[in-house]
């Protein structure tokens, strides 16, 4: 019995340290989870990858610093998917401190795929490919005015140029030319795009957000007022996995890595639970 009162008088920094050596050692070495992808995500890259041709992806990256580390892997497995099916996209964000976010991940994956081209056709081209028109105050202003005209309520984009002078804005004009909004924020902002931009004018809303606020949306995503949904970690991992698979776009995927470390300290919390209770019941048949 001694054994047993040892487990339940672990010194808790022996759990500390072996919790820190479960979620550093997949850090230092690190390695893909393979996750099975579930309905919600499996139903916006479907509709991502059904974009007409005449019709562009907008993405709105209004996710702060302090959720990147969620949100962030989403941005890149959506732009990559749609860089990968050659589908125009045009992003932005509601917020200035986001936009710094946005350019990061527009970078990372235009640099992935134009290391790898052969031909300008083969290229991701700013301005015929894709634009980043920025941000303009305050949100309701864009939600409402692209329903009528997008160069208007961004006559300029992030860079400086006249979006009216771009290629790919000479035929998309507003929500008529756009086939989905996919929005990945960590706040309330997703039901402002139902209400504003889809009850108004039919636009279709994909979202990602993080895992906190799932609760919130899916009474939105099983009501079809949300053409699917990825939540949290799990979600980008979930939606890596899909472009990884059906495009063989095997770039670094930031959140299937993250999802080993979470798994591991999750598997070690619970082992401890466990066995702290059955010592605890243990010892209290004794008495």
């Amino acid at each position: 019995m001694k054994f047993i009162d040892r487990l339940t008088k672990i010194d808790r920094r022996i759990i500390y340290a072996i919790l820190a050596l479960v979620v550093i050692l997949p850090l230092v070495f690190p390695s893909a989870l393979k996750v099975k992808p579930m309905k919600p995500v499996e139903k916006l890259y479907e509709a991502v990858d059904n974009i007409p041709e005449d019709k562009a992806l907008l993405l709105d990256c209004s996710y702060a610093p302090q959720i990147k580390a969620e949100v962030e892997p989403m941005a890149i497995a959506v732009l990559r998917h749609a860089f990968g099916k050659r589908k125009k996209v045009l992003v932005l964000a509601l917020y200035v401190q986001m936009l710094g976010l946005a350019q990061k991940a527009l970078t990372q994956v235009t640099e992935e795929f134009n290391s790898k081209a052969q031909t300008n056709i083969d290229s991701i081209i700013y301005g015929r490919d894709y634009v980043f028109l920025g941000w303009t105050p305050p949100p309701l202003i864009p939600m409402l005015g692209m329903g009528e005209s997008i160069t208007d309520v961004y006559p300029a984009d992030y860079y400086g140029n006249q979006t009216d002078t771009l290629e790919l804005m000479q035929y998309i004009k507003n929500y008529n030319n756009i086939g989905i909004l996919v929005c990945l924020s960590g706040s309330a902002i997703p039901k402002a795009w139902v209400m504003y931009a889809q009850n108004r004018f039919g636009l279709a809303v994909g979202v990602g957000c993080t895992a906190v606020s799932g609760a919130d949306f899916y009474a939105y995503y099983q009501t079809g007022q949300f053409s699917g949904l990825m939540v949290g970690m799990k979600g980008a991992a979930e939606y890596e996995e899909l472009v990884e698979e059906n495009l063989e776009i095997k770039e670094k995927r930031m959140a299937s890595e993250a999802m080993l470390p979470m798994t591991y300290a999750h598997f070690i919390i619970i082992f401890f639970i466990v066995i702290g209770n059955i010592g605890y019941f243990i010892q209290r048949r004794r008495k």
